[in-house]
């Protein structure tokens, strides 16, 4: 059985959802939330295996909940939804720490794969961002990496190499997971990195593990 939490302010795309979900995962656990405050006390009260919520939702938008999201659960995955087109707002959600971004207009046949994508601990990305994300990396990785990042930005990234998990880096590092979460935030943000696999591999194709 999977938990899955549904948060969107429009009760029809609710129920929406929770159809298309059930179809395909009838024992699963389904709660809903209207609204981001809703939604972080659900996440609050207990784990969830993925948290599906809009972008744009009355007062805390998709965007300043989701570092929020993370610091409480740092490895409950969160899947957006939007009627924004993927260009616009999914690099930016991803960086935040989402596991994914999917359009609204799609939903009902990506759904299900997005769910299960994610859930497996991989990111959810449609062939389109994943070609933006492969001429970003090629261009912003042209400057040697250890360059774009602070020595404690560096430090997590190499920790997240070998596979640490964000609590296990705040201890090691004598940090607050929040602190570590927004360190791991911005190196995404300047790497172009969406999954950890990806650090590990540039680490590895560079030599850097080894040097922890």
């Amino acid at each position: 059985m999977i938990r899955i939490l549904i948060t969107d302010d429009h009760s029809i795309v609710r129920k929406g959802i929770r159809q298309i979900i059930v179809e395909a995962y009838p024992e699963s656990l389904i709660e809903e939330a209207y609204d981001a405050e809703s939604m972080l006390e659900k996440v609050k009260e207990k784990e969830w295996d993925i948290v599906i919520s809009d972008l744009s939702m009355p007062g805390k938008n998709g965007i300043e909940v989701i570092p929020q999201i993370i610091s409480l659960r740092p490895q409950m995955p969160v899947l957006i939804m939007s009627i924004h087109p993927v260009e616009h707002y999914a690099l930016r959600v991803l960086k935040l720490g989402a596991a994914g971004y999917l359009n609204k207009d799609s939903a009902t046949e990506e759904l299900i794969e997005a769910i299960r994508t994610v859930i497996s601990g991989e990111k959810y990305m449609t062939p389109f961002l994943q070609e933006k994300l492969s001429a970003k990396k090629n261009k912003e990785l042209e400057k040697p990496l250890p360059e774009m990042l602070s020595d404690r930005e560096f430090e997590v990234f190499k920790l997240l190499a070998v596979g640490k998990s964000i609590s296990e880096i705040a201890e090691k590092m004598n940090l607050s997971v929040t602190t570590v979460s927004t360190y791991r935030a911005r190196l995404l943000s300047k790497t172009n990195f969406t999954t950890n696999a990806e650090i590990t591999l540039y680490c590895l194709n560079n030599n850097i593990i080894e040097k922890i």
